[in-house]
Parts: C-alpha cells; structure tokens; sequence
C-alpha cells in the first residue's frame, strides 16, 4: 500500500461482492465485519475496492470509514479505506458502532412479534433462525419502528436506547421479558412530518417491518403516530429479563415498560450485565 498502514492488528476485510437485490445486505456485511472485530478486540479494519464501485465506498464512508492509501495491483489501483472503532467524530454514523450516553437514554419496548425480525443478531434461543430472512428491514443497520406511544415525542438525535423485547404472553413478563439490543436515535418524526403517504411509505418501507397495507393503515387510521429511526448498534450477548432488571438494574416495576427513562449508570448496568465491550459505550 501507498503509503502502508502502521504497523497493528486489522480485519481485513476480504472480498466485498453482492447481489444487490434491493436487500440492504450490504448494511448487514458491514455489521457483522464490526460485531466479528469487536469479539476479538480488534479496532481497526480495513478494506480494497475499485473507484468504480462507487455505491460500495459511499456505504464504508457512511460508517466511517476513511480513504488512507491506495494499492496497486495486476487490475488496476484500488482504494484502501480503513476504520478505526472508537475515533469518535460525533456523528451517529461516523462513530458506528460506538454508542454515546453524551445525550439522553431509554428503553424501548418492541412486541416479540416484530423484534426479531428487526434485530435479527438479537434473536433469543427460544427462537427459530428461520423467521430471519434475507429482507431489507433485517439487514440494515438503519431500523424504523412506528408506535403510538406519545411519550417517544421526547426522543432526539443522539439519544440512546436500550431495546426491550416485551412479554410473549406464554408466560409471566417478569421472566420472559427481555433487555435485548442498543441503538442510538437518528431521528423522531411524527405523522405531520410526512406531506402524503408516498412520502411516508418512501421513508419507511425498506427498513421498518411493516408490510405497504399495514403503514396504510397506519397512516390513514392513526391519528397519533411516532416513527423513530435508529441505528442498530450491539446486540447484548447475555440478554436480561425483567426481573434482573427490576432487582440488579433498579427500574421500576410499576413503570411503562413501553417506553422508559433511564439513568446513566442504569444503561451502564445493563451494559455490563450484557456483556457488551465497554469500549464500545462513551460516556
């Protein structure tokens, strides 16, 4: 490489080709490539592609992935672009898959109906692998979740939020209920955000797990409606059902567990009992 990489461990990432089918698996490789370097303590990555890919670098840029050399080879000089997990820009994107409590943190509670289907990493052992499939609300990095729960009116860009996969009904919540996965709010919008349904079925179709008749629905039948972007950060390796949470984290058991504020050193417990990398939280 010109001029080479100093000297240090990277995850190469090999090659990069897909069938790009409208799936957003692109998003997904680039999770996994960072979920794979985070297991193994890795920080850095680094990956070669030809300019004329174009599509493919803006998706590495996005995620903060820099240009820092080029490498000649038998077809062509190709760009080298590296990342660096924890060179914090403050910008959501930028610093993926990093999750800053700089803002304000809570929990989210998503029904076991859609969760898995949007947090595929974050799937329980109860589960089957097969309901996740190869669609663009599962792969993206980018998830949507449309509520009517006023209270997410409070959310903005750069909150953090703990995802909470609520009761099942096939038992009691205070077991089943489970602490899953952690995002960072990218923005909030509500119905009046959205001049006419295409727009809001533009904005929320690929990346939400809601069918077009169901944001229909939506759309034309609530009058109330919040939409949240957010970007899928880490699944938590040791998922922690409610009662951990109530007894070990503090919340309250009397609260709504549909959407909650937390504390920092609440989000910070959940994170350790989690198991996730404390490099990967910036306080």
């Amino acid at each position: 490489m010109n001029p080479p990489l100093p000297f240090d461990r990277y995850l190469k990432i090999g090659t990069f080709k897909i069938n790009a089918h409208g799936t957003k698996l692109g998003e997904r490789f680039i999770k996994k490539a960072f979920d794979f370097a985070t297991d193994r303590e890795m920080k850095k990555l680094y990956v070669t592609v030809f300019s004329e890919h174009e599509g493919l670098i803006n998706l590495f840029l996005r995620y903060g992935f820099k240009k820092t050399a080029e490498k000649t080879t038998n077809n062509g000089v190709e760009n080298v672009l590296l990342k660096i997990i924890g060179e914090v820009n403050g910008d959501i994107d930028q610093d993926y898959p990093i999750v800053s409590l700089r803002n304000n943190q809570y929990l989210l509670g998503i029904y076991p109906e859609y969760h898995t289907r949007l947090f595929p990493d974050s799937i329980l052992n109860n589960e089957h692998a097969s309901i996740v499939d190869d669609v663009s609300h599962t792969n993206s990095i980018e998830k949507i979740y449309i509520c009517k729960m006023a209270r997410v009116q409070s959310l903005k860009r750069g909150d953090a939020l703990v995802i909470y996969r609520t009761g099942d009904g096939k038992g009691k919540a205070w077991y089943r209920a489970v602490a899953t996965s952690l995002c960072m709010v990218e923005e909030m919008k509500t119905k009046s955000d959205f001049k006419t349904f295409p727009d809001f079925l533009d904005y929320c179709l690929s990346r939400s797990v809601f069918t077009e008749e169901e944001l229909s629905e939506f759309y034309n039948t609530w009058n109330l409606m919040y939409v949240i972007k957010m970007t899928y950060n880490a699944a938590l390796k040791n998922r922690i059902i409610r009662k951990r949470l109530v007894e070990e984290v503090g919340l309250s058991a009397q609260d709504y567990w549909g959407f909650m504020e937390l504390t920092s050193s609440q989000y910070n417990e959940i994170t350790k009992l989690g198991g996730v990398d404390d490099s990967l939280i910036l306080n």
